[in-house]
């Protein structure tokens, strides 16, 4: 019997796959945006001709992926779709809209539910604007969560090489002079984590904020681990900090 071999992939499978990835990239070029992009601007952004740029800016648009302005490109009408898809598979806890607001009006400070799921950390929900540009956490991937409580409560619940390959991927970058990169000082860091239950990130990842989080009760089968936390100013922190902790743990164990 003659093995067969997988045929590498010919021309038209190359340029069908840089397509796919110029798209994604001018995708996420919008969404990072402060505001509209022009089509000239993203082509540049991502080194393709304008012509391309509009080619592939069209095919999102027209599946509602991106919308066009008189301004530019914007996110479109699909993307809170797409981010409510995202909430439903990850199965948060229930009511978990409710209990960050609640958690924002016992902390007065802003509350967020964040998650680890397949090598990720994403900030899912938050009681902060869309439009407070201020705020330390925004809804998407999770970049610095080495520097941060919820990061830091996420990966002190996943086995320790679970942990390792996550941080030798991501790394540990210094955002502050605050900020823990050394892979030791980080699992002790994660040790007193565990053993007072909460973790706390005063200053870690931006000088200006401190945040407190707890995790939920996980990893989950499949694998994802869930967390609450909240964010305010390190000055007003060191100020209310047992009343903090204290607003925290009674949302998680609200959502037992």
């Amino acid at each position: 019997m003659t093995g067969t071999t997988t045929p590498a992939p010919g021309p038209s499978a190359s340029s069908g796959l840089r397509s796919v990835e110029r798209a994604l990239a001018l995708l996420d070029a919008v969404t990072d945006a402060p505001g509209p992009v022009s089509a000239k601007a993203l082509a540049r952004q991502v080194e393709c001709s304008l012509s391309t740029a509009y080619h592939l800016l069209g095919a999102l648009t027209a599946r509602g992926h991106l919308a066009r302005t008189a301004e530019g490109y914007v996110p479109g009408p699909r993307v809170p779709a797409l981010h409510r898809s995202f909430q439903r598979h990850l199965r948060p806890a229930p009511g978990v809209i409710e209990m960050l607001h609640r958690l924002r009006g016992a902390a007065s400070a802003e509350a967020y539910y964040t998650v680890y799921r397949g090598g990720v950390i994403t900030v899912v929900d938050s009681t902060a604007p869309v439009t407070d540009t201020a705020a330390p956490f925004v809804p998407g991937p999770e970049i610095r969560a080495h520097a941060t409580a919820h990061g830091k409560a996420l990966l002190a619940e996943l086995p320790r090489p679970v942990r390792r390959r996550y941080l030798a991927e991501h790394g540990m970058a210094r955002f502050t002079d605050r900020t823990i990169t050394a892979a030791d000082r980080f699992e002790a860091e994660l040790a007193r984590v565990r053993g007072q239950g909460f973790a706390v990130s005063l200053g870690e990842a931006d000088p200006a904020y401190t945040c407190l989080a707890v995790s939920l009760p996980g990893p989950r089968p499949d694998g994802t681990v869930h967390a609450l936390s909240v964010s305010l100013a390190t000055e007003d922190f060191r100020r209310r900090r047992g009343d903090v902790r204290a607003a925290v743990a009674r949302a998680a164990a609200d959502a037992l």
